[in-house]
């Protein structure tokens, strides 16, 4: 299952890099603010692995991000610990939104009538 979010990136986290039983492994963390509707904002922690960390090279904080991610749970020693893995960000662009309202028209829009004296070429 796969989510999305849009929000400010509020910091980002120094890189992880590490060696377990399988190979080196790096990640990268980084926090948002959810541009949500409501009065409290939330922030979200996500975490970038491998080879997901150079989608993260183009985005600075304050920037305005679209993050599709995943949310995982695994237990350990009786306790269980979440992830929240982000596997795509994409930089919105400062005049796109939601919103995919017309502009509205004027008179001038509306094209020119003919003149009466004009045929009318229609087939019927």
């Amino acid at each position: 299952m796969s989510f999305k979010t849009k929000g400010k990136v509020l910091q980002i986290l120094p890189e992880q890099k590490g060696t377990s039983p399988r190979g080196d492994w790096k990640k990268q963390d980084f926090v948002i603010e959810a541009a949500d509707d409501s009065q409290y904002p939330k922030k979200i922690c996500f975490t970038l692995f491998n080879d997901k960390n150079g989608t993260f090279d183009k985005v600075k904080t304050n920037s305005e991000v679209e993050v599709s991610f995943s949310i995982e749970s695994r237990e350990y020693n009786g306790k269980w610990y979440s992830n929240v893995n982000a596997f795509r960000v994409d930089l919105v662009s400062p005049g796109s939104s939601g919103d995919h309202t017309p502009p509205p028209y004027t008179a001038a829009d509306i094209p020119p009538m003919g003149d009466s004296d004009d045929k009318d070429d229609l087939p019927f």
